[in-house]
């Protein structure tokens, strides 16, 4: 059986993709900080899939050597997804960027040394859309690159994600020679959450859900339903022209507005915001509320995209993005989050 290792095991789209492999045919080794979660996690993933899920997990960290070759060993593909995520800026950029670009490329060494085949690596639409001020295309695509020096269109985040992926195509065109790699840059990633434990983009439900902001921000996000997400993750590995590409991953761009009608519509007795906020007041609010900061550079934008490279090569046929809202809501409310 073909063995695939996926870095960041316990995270959002991390399970959806070790599931999405496992439904496959592949046997799946995680890597995460700690190899106790495994347990856990088997919990989460079965309980989910409503059958048995065993998945061996290894300790691995993005900032440190060690367990990586362990990791890799009879592992003929690399699904690398872990990366730091923050749920509020950092007061130190380098907090996200260093083990976000050098996790990568430590994670592709070890890939190489033991002799897998392809690396199907994580980055972001923020490697693509950010940057850019004024000059920002119309439409963005796979060819256009974030310029992550412009610091009043980027956050922390999204530059630690543009300066990762350059890390990562830079190895594989020069010392990693021989190992394919493709690359994944999702929008916003929303759907069915597992667990409690979920990635900060589903602040874009929580927020308005918890009545936590008075009402939304001019701010418009591209979303993409997490499952999504995970096929086009497994049809990278797979595809043969995938190798040495990357894929922007999104359905429709929507405004918070939009997100908090989609929202108001599907539960009529919750109290939600109305109406929009001036970006003023949004970046006063941003003190008292931090995940707000993480969209600050967001506000009056709107950063259209194309995902027919994705459709062309990966052959994704999109859940759309309201029903990704609604499975993000409906799996909270489940968990007893909302």
């Amino acid at each position: 059986m073909t063995k695939v290792l996926v870095t960041g095991a316990t995270g959002f789209i991390a399970s959806h993709t070790i599931l999405a492999l496992i439904n496959k045919g592949y046997e799946v080794r995680g890597t995460a900080r700690s190899a106790s979660k495994a347990d856990k996690l088997n919990a989460t993933l079965s309980a989910y899939a409503g059958k048995p899920v065993e998945v061996e997990l290894v300790s691995a960290n993005l900032t440190s050597d060690d367990g990586w070759a362990e990791a890799m060993e009879g592992v003929t593909y690399l699904q690398h997804l872990a990366s730091p995520i923050p749920s509020a800026p950092p007061k130190d950029p380098n907090e996200l960027i260093i083990p976000a670009k050098e996790g990568a490329v430590r994670a592709l060494k070890a890939a190489k040394a033991a002799g897998v085949k392809r690396a199907v690596m994580t980055s972001s639409f923020a490697s693509i859309g950010y940057g850019w001020g004024d000059a920002r295309p119309p439409v963005l695509d796979e060819t256009h690159w974030s310029n992550p020096d412009n610091l009043n269109d980027n956050t922390a985040y999204t530059r630690s994600k543009a300066i990762a992926e350059k890390a990562a195509w830079d190895y594989v065109n020069g010392d990693g020679s021989g190992l394919e790699l493709s690359v994944i840059n999702p929008v916003a990633v929303l759907g069915p959450a597992m667990s409690a434990d979920v990635s900060a983009s589903l602040e874009l439900v929580t927020q308005p859900m918890l009545n936590k902001v008075p009402a939304f921000p001019k701010l418009t996000f591209g979303i993409v339903d997490v499952r999504d997400v995970a096929q086009a993750h497994v049809a990278a590995m797979e595809h043969a022209d995938a190798a040495g590409e990357r894929f922007l991953i999104g359905d429709a761009v929507l405004s918070f507005a939009e997100i908090g009608a989609v929202l108001r519509e599907a539960y009529p007795d919750r109290k939600l915001p109305k109406g929009e906020l001036p970006s003023w007041l949004v970046r006063l609010l941003a003190n008292l509320n931090p995940p707000l900061k993480q969209i600050l550079p967001e506000l009056g934008k709107e950063r259209a995209y194309s995902n027919e490279k994705s459709r062309r090569v990966l052959g994704l046929d999109y859940i759309p993005a309201k029903d990704a809202i609604l499975a993000s809501t409906n799996t909270l409310i489940d968990l007893g989050e909302l």
